[in-house]
């Protein structure tokens, strides 16, 4: 089988905040690879960084930052090192678009969905409005968007056809990667499997590349090639999918797939006891170490950095 070729490569990236009572660590020295036509799924709890690394990877950042550094290589290319305005004009929803938490926020609700979606073909590629609302009517399409809803406005739309809009949106520049935060964490079951099952068939028929950002473990398993682990603004375990949802390693990942319920099998979901680590002053050694039951000396020393058969996992146990 032919080597897959890298798409982008994460390497010590870093966004802190300020706040009131100080220094606020979301992301804090994350590494990761992703490769062409692949998903890699980033997996933690609320709060531990995982939209704030989304908009450290698309610089959209707020006005309170503190430190932004790293590196974010495309295709090779270091975009953290392009000035603002030709990071929007050739990088932002060009070569990288992103499909938000909650699709209502993001469209004009006095706007139709249609023109919206058209915007970005108008404004990055220049096109005109009837070229590029034939585009939007495409991509429609291959999200299964009825055509009639182009002239609707976001009010008029269920959640999940409002959810497959901000989808839509995000593919109709032809990106090379899609940032997926977390987009059906507001909706129902039954449609969460029928957004999940448009990204598969998007990424099996286009080839696109994903960074899906989520807490739903069940569910993102059938559409991850890789999986990373966040945990206290740190990535705590990266492995491919198919050894992760066997076996993982990190204690923390562990209890994150103990706690989802089982099909057969009598065994009850776990929980983990505590509270994450404020951000504002993480501990020295582990981040995970007070909720951790393998604790030991070590973990409240230094932070643990380790390999494992080719599988990075933050962790003391494997040395």
């Amino acid at each position: 089988m032919a080597e897959k070729e890298l798409l982008l490569d994460v390497k010590d990236l870093v966004l802190h905040f300020r706040a009131t009572k100080g220094v606020v660590r979301a992301v804090d020295g994350v590494d990761f690879q992703l490769n062409h036509d692949e998903a890699v799924v980033v997996l933690g709890e609320s709060g531990c960084g995982k939209t704030s690394l989304a908009k450290a990877i698309l610089r959209l950042l707020p006005r309170n930052v503190h430190t932004y550094t790293g590196e974010v290589n495309l295709k090779g290319q270091d975009v953290m090192k392009l000035s603002d305005d030709r990071y929007r004009r050739e990088v932002r929803w060009l070569r990288m678009s992103m499909v938000p938490q909650a699709a209502m926020n993001s469209l004009n609700p006095v706007l139709r969905v249609g023109d919206q979606v058209a915007e970005p073909s108008i404004i990055h590629n220049g096109m005109r409005k009837e070229e590029a609302l034939a585009r939007a009517s495409k991509m429609f399409q291959h999200v299964g968007v009825p055509q009639d809803f182009l002239h609707r406005y976001a009010f008029e739309l269920s959640g999940g056809m409002r959810q497959r809009v901000a989808i839509a949106m995000a593919l109709v520049t032809w990106p090379d990667l899609i940032v997926l935060d977390e987009p059906t964490s507001a909706l129902d079951v039954l449609t969460q499997a029928n957004i999940f099952n448009v990204l598969k068939e998007l990424k099996r028929e286009l080839g696109l590349s994903f960074i899906l950002i989520t807490h739903d473990i069940a569910t993102s398993s059938e559409l991850a090639n890789s999986v990373a682990v966040m945990y206290a603004g740190q990535i705590v375990e990266r492995s491919d999918a198919h050894r992760f949802f066997d076996k993982p390693l990190h204690p923390y990942s562990q209890k994150l797939m103990a706690s989802v319920p089982r099909l057969r099998g009598d065994q009850e979901p776990d929980f983990i006891t505590g509270q994450p680590p404020s951000l504002l002053s993480p501990p020295t050694g582990c981040r995970f170490a007070d909720r951790c039951t393998k604790r030991f000396g070590r973990c409240d020393q230094e932070p643990p950095t380790t390999e494992q058969d080719g599988r990075s996992v933050k962790c003391w146990l494997y040395t």
